[in-house]
C-alpha cells in the first residue's frame, strides 16, 4: 500500500499527491482518503450513541421491562432519533460522495480544505444538537413540531450541522468538474457516481427545506419571532425530514451496485434503466413525505390524492427497477463466473460468508419486502388512517433506514477498512456473523412494530396501557403486548449486532492485520473485474435471468397479498346494522 505522488491528468492538472490501491486498482487521493476516515469513524460514533439510546427505547416501549421513566424516555428518544437518522447517516453519505467522486473517478479533492470546513461545522452542529437534548431542555423529539420548543442552541446545532452538509454537498459537485476539466474519466460517469448525484440533487432540496424551516425557528426560541404557523411548520419541515430518508435510498442503492460489482465482479443490466430509476427518484421521491400529512385537515384532498395516488408511485416505481437490476446484475454476474445449473445455484453459491455481500443483501430484501410494502401502504390515503401516528409508522422507516440503510452502510464498511485503513478485518468470525444478526433484529423491530401499530398502539407514548394516567387506562390485545415484548427481544439482537460491528470495525482499524506485505490477501477477497465495473460505463446486456424472475414474482405476490389485507381490514372498521 505504498503511497507515490502522482499528477492529475490532463492540461492545467493541479500536482496532488495519489496512492494507487493494490487491491481495486484504483487512484486514491491522499486527501479525499483521509476525509472519507474521518467522515466515516465519526459516523460510526453517533451510531454507537444512537443506538445505544435507540436500545433504551425498545426496553421502555417494552411493558413488561419498561426500562426509563416517562421523562427519560422522551429525551432518550430526541437523542436517537437526531443521532442515527441524521448525524450517523450523513457522516457516512458523505463519506460516500468523496468515494464516489474522488476515488471511483481517480480525481483529487477540489477543495480539502472547504472539505474539512464542512466537518467541523457538522461536528459542532451534532455536538451541540446533542448537548441540548442531553440536558434536558430540548426533549420535542425528533419531528420537533411546534408549540413544543427546544433549546436555541438544538436549534443553532442542528443548523450548523446542515449547513457543514450542505457545504460538502457542493464539495462533491465541485470534483465531479475537476474530474472532467482534468480528464480522469472518459465518456458518462460509472452508476455507483450517478447514484451519489441523484443523492446529492436531493440533499441540495432537502437542506434548503431544513434552513427554511429551521431558521425562523431558532429565532423563535430566541424570542425574536412570536408564533410559527404549525401546519406550515409540519409541510415544509417534513420537506426535510423525509426527504433526508430519500437521500439515504439513493445512496444505499448506489452502494448495492458497488458492492455487487467489487465482491462479484457485477455490471448493470441496463445503465440507462438504472439510470432512468435514479432520475425518477429526483423527480417524484420527495412527494412521498405527504403521508405524514394525510391526516392534516389544513391539507386539500385535491393535494394529498394527487401525491399519494400518481406521483409517489412513480418514485415507487423507480424503487422496483431497482429491485429488478440489482439481484439481476448479481444473477448475471454469478452465471458469468460459472454458477448456471438451475434457477439458484447463482444465489446458493454466493459467498454468504463474506460480510459486505450478506448485508447488502439481506439490506436489499427487506428494504423492498419491509419497507417498500409498507411505504406503499401508508402513501395510500385510505389505508393511512389504520396506521397514521401509530407504531406502525417507525415500524416502516425501521425497515428503510435501519434494516435498509444501516445494513447496507455497514456491509461497505466491511469493504472500506481493508481498502482505505490498509488494516484487514480481525475477527472474520465475528464479521460474518454481525450482518444477519443486525438485520434479523432490525427486521424484527420493524414487523413487530407494524404489527404493534396495526392493533392501535400509539407511536410516541411511553407506556402503551396508559397505566400512569388519572382517569383514563387503554386495553390492548394481548397480541399488543405480545409486538411490543417481540420487538423488544428484536432491539437486544440488533444492538448485539451493531456492538458486534463497532467493536469489529475500531479494532480492525486499530490492530487488524496489515496489508502492506507484498503477498497479503484481503480475507474477504475482491472480484478481479471489480474495477471496472464499479469505475467505468457499461451494461450486461442480458434478460436471461430465471432467478430473479421468480424472486421478483414471489415479491408481487407478497405485495398485492398485503395490500389486499389492509384493504379488507379497513372495510372491517365500518360495520352496518
Amino acid at each position: 500500500m505504498a503511497s507515490i505522488d502522482a499528477t492529475a491528468a490532463g492540461s492545467g492538472a493541479i500536482s496532488a499527491p495519489y496512492r494507487m490501491c493494490r487491491f481495486t486498482g484504483l487512484k486514491v487521493d491522499r486527501a479525499a482518503e483521509t476525509l472519507i476516515k474521518v467522515n466515516a469513524v465519526t459516523a460510526v460514533i453517533f451510531l454507537a450513541l444512537g443506538g445505544l439510546m435507540g436500545l433504551g427505547v425498545a426496553l421502555t416501549r417494552w411493558p413488561a421491562v419498561q426500562l426509563l421513566p416517562a421523562e427519560w424516555f422522551y429525551l432518550v428518544l430526541t437523542g436517537h432519533g437526531a443521532n442515527v437518522l441524521l448525524f450517523w447517516i450523513v457522516f457516512f453519505e458523505i463519506a460516500v460522495l468523496y468515494f464516489a467522486s474522488a476515488i471511483l473517478l481517480g480525481a483529487r479533492l477540489a477543495a480539502p480544505k472547504v472539505a474539512w470546513c464542512a466537518y467541523l461545522l457538522m461536528l459542532v452542529g451534532a455536538v451541540m444538537a446533542n448537548y441540548a437534548v442531553l440536558r434536558g431542555d430540548s426533549t420535542v423529539m425528533f419531528t420537533s413540531y411546534v408549540p413544543m420548543q427546544a433549546s436555541q442552541w438544538f436549534y443553532l446545532g442542528l443548523i450548523l450541522f446542515a449547513v457543514g452538509a450542505l457545504i460538502g454537498v457542493m464539495e462533491f459537485f465541485a470534483t465531479l468538474v475537476v474530474a472532467k476539466a482534468e480528464g480522469t474519466y472518459e465518456g458518462s460517469v460509472p452508476l455507483v457516481t450517478f447514484g451519489a448525484i441523484t443523492a446529492a440533487i436531493i440533499a441540495v432540496f432537502t437542506l434548503a427545506s431544513g434552513a427554511i424551516i429551521l431558521i425562523p425557528t431558532w429565532l423563535w426560541s430566541l424570542g425574536l419571532i412570536t408564533e410559527i404557523d404549525s401546519l406550515m411548520y409540519k409541510v415544509v419541515w417534513w420537506g426535510m425530514g423525509h426527504s433526508s430518508q430519500q437521500i439515504n435510498v439513493s445512496a444505499h442503492v448506489a452502494i448495492w451496485y458497488a458492492i455487487a460489482a467489487m465482491v462479484l465482479g457485477a455490471k448493470p443490466l441496463s445503465e440507462k434503466v438504472s439510470r432512468t430509476a435514479f432520475f425518477m427518484y429526483i423527480l417524484f421521491l420527495q412527494l412521498a413525505s405527504a403521508h405524514h400529512l394525510l391526516a392534516e385537515p389544513g391539507m386539500s384532498s385535491s393535494w394529498k390524492i394527487v401525491n399519494t395516488s400518481y406521483m409517489m408511485y412513480l418514485a415507487v416505481l423507480g424503487s422496483m427497477i431497482h429491485g429488478l437490476t440489482v439481484p439481476g446484475a448479481i444473477e448475471a454476474a454469478q452465471r458469468r463466473n460459472g454458477f448456471t445449473r438451475g434457477a439458484f445455484e447463482w444465489l446458493t453459491k454466493a459467498p454468504w460468508g463474506n460480510p459486505a455481500f450478506s448485508g447488502m443483501f439481506l439490506s436489499l430484501v427487506m428494504f423492498g419486502f419491509i419497507g417498500g410494502i409498507s411505504g406503499v401502504v401508508l402513501g395510500t390515503e385510505q389505508l393511512n388512517v389504520l396506521m397514521h401516528n401509530t407504531l406502525y409508522v417507525p415500524g416502516h422507516f425501521h425497515g428503510t433506514v435501519v434494516a435498509g440503510t444501516t445494513l447496507a452502510f455497514m456491509a461497505m464498511t466491511w469493504l472500506l477498512v481493508p481498502l482505505l485503513f490498509g488494516r484487514d478485518i480481525i475477527w472474520p468470525r465475528l464479521a460474518k456473523w454481525q450482518p444477519y444478526l443486525f438485520g434479523i433484529g432490525a427486521g424484527g423491530i420493524s414487523l413487530f412494530m407494524m404489527g404493534a401499530g396495526t392493533l392501535g398502539v400509539p407511536r410516541r407514548h411511553w407506556d402503551i396501557s396508559l397505566a400512569d394516567a388519572i382517569h383514563q387506562s387503554v386495553e390492548f390485545p394481548a397480541a399488543a403486548y405480545l409486538m411490543m415484548g417481540l420487538n423488544g427481544l428484536s432491539a437486544l439482537m440488533a444492538a448485539l449486532g451493531g456492538v458486534i460491528f463497532i467493536v469489529t470495525v475500531v479494532a480492525s482499524i486499530l490492530a487488524g492485520p496489515k496489508l502492506d506485505g507484498p503477498n497479503a490477501k484481503l480475507v474477504f477477497p475482491l472480484h478481479d473485474a471489480g474495477r471496472r465495473a464499479v469505475s467505468e460505463y457499461g451494461s450486461e446486456g442480458t434478460v436471461k435471468l430465471p432467478g430473479t424472475i421468480i424472486l421478483v414474482a414471489i415479491f408481487f405476490a407478497a405485495f398485492v397479498l398485503y395490500y389486499f389485507v389492509n384493504w379488507k381490514y379497513l372495510s372491517e372498521l365500518w360495520l352496518f346494522n
